[in-house]
């Protein structure tokens, strides 16, 4: 298979891009629509890509009947860890009445349920920019053979229906399989634009739901806390892993009445600290952090130290709980954690915190948090 040679650098490594499902649906299109007007199989196809990158794509598989023609492209992802990296993706391309590009999702590519999304409820989760090129690979093809009459192109994806419970597609109102996807037609590894983009359409769904609190949780400890320990709703629970700074004024521009941060110690001393990226390449601190609250709360210049010098936050909540520290230090680090998440608000929304390890449970809460648990817990009740 030809590979995309086009790198980039990230994290000081250099990375081979790739091309997303939206351009191998437009590459497979293309190869599809030669074969069905002009009888002529292709060997690979070229593709502008919305990011003025041209990529060309080797067409796999190839197939006609009387009034269609199929083509498949296999995905590369490059070297982004992609789940749908190898898979095929196919286009089916059949004259019809008319002159328009009716394009339509075939098996494995999902269905819209839920409004919010690129695409209205019923439609194939193709989103527009891959609409775009699919549907100008058509055209191109159609042009170069004096075609002036209607195309359907149906994209399929065989492993899609397997992949979708993979994705954050279920949760999001996709069903039946994976959405085409691509805004700039290249896979660029790592992205951090693609993953806020992905928080951001999480509670963009959520938001045209119909709900007015969310609960943000920034990874797997937070959510099992969120819904084992306080018994929250899984529908309002939003991962946004890193990138809290960026959570919290999405669901402020969406609208958002309440917003529940719960989340595990480790994380969230960052945040008392105020960094609002969490990733450990962007921010620390959280010995620090732990250290200056330790010593508002009455700890030695020695036990201070000892906090400095220890490996991970449970090593310094075991010292504070040692020391008879523990609730005064996490009332006080809450405390500023709280403000920090309120003052990245700016009062558009309310904002409650709670806080936890796993192993010492509870280890603070917000004065508000008890109101919002209770909104969204499976079960009324108090939790404290």
């Amino acid at each position: 298979m030809r590979k995309l040679e086009h790198y980039i650098s990230a994290g000081g490594k250099r990375l081979r891009c790739g091309y997303t499902t939206g351009t191998c649906a437009a590459a497979a299109t293309r190869a599809a629509a030669e074969l069905l007007l002009a009888d002529v199989t292709v060997p690979s196809v070229e593709v502008s890509t919305p990011s003025g990158i041209a990529v060309v794509v080797e067409i796999e598989e190839s197939d006609r009947g009387d009034t269609w023609a199929s083509c498949a492209v296999r995905k590369d992802a490059g070297d982004d860890p992609d789940i749908t990296d190898g898979i095929l993706v196919f286009a089916r391309v059949a004259r019809c009445e008319g002159a328009d590009v009716v394009i339509d999702g075939g098996p494995g590519v999902g269905r819209v349920t839920k409004p919010g999304l690129d695409q209205p409820v019923g439609a194939a989760a193709i989103n527009s920019v891959p609409r775009q090129m699919i549907r100008e690979a058509a055209c191109v093809a159609a042009a170069a053979h004096d075609y002036a009459g209607g195309l359907t192109v149906t994209i399929s994806i065989p492993d899609g229906v397997a992949l979708t419970e993979r994705t954050f597609n279920p949760r999001l109102g996709i069903e039946g399989g994976i959405s085409v996807l691509g805004t700039s037609g290249i896979v660029r590894p790592m992205s951090e634009e693609a993953l806020v983009a992905s928080i951001k359409l999480e509670l963009k769904v959520l938001r045209a739901s119909g709900a007015k609190d969310v609960v943000l949780v920034p990874g797997n400890y937070g959510h099992d806390f969120a819904t084992g320990e306080l018994g929250l709703a899984e529908e309002h629970l939003v991962s946004c892993s890193n990138y809290l700074g960026a959570a919290i004024d999405e669901a402020a521009l969406l609208g958002f009445e309440t917003l529940l941060l719960v989340g595990h110690i480790g994380k969230l001393a960052k945040v008392a600290g105020g960094a609002m990226n969490l990733h450990s390449r962007v921010a620390d601190g959280r010995a620090e952090t732990m250290a200056a609250h330790a010593a508002m709360a009455g700890a030695s210049a020695a036990d201070v130290a000892l906090i400095m010098d220890a490996a991970t936050t449970d090593a310094m909540l075991d010292i504070l709980a040692e020391r008879g520290l523990l609730e005064a230090t996490m009332r006080s680090l809450t405390a500023r954690l709280q403000r920090n998440v309120a003052h990245r608000a700016a009062g558009r929304l309310q904002t409650e915190v709670v806080l936890f390890s796993k192993q010492h449970g509870l280890l603070g809460a917000s004065a508000g948090a008890n109101g919002l648990v209770a909104r969204h817990r499976l079960e009324a009740g108090e939790w404290q």
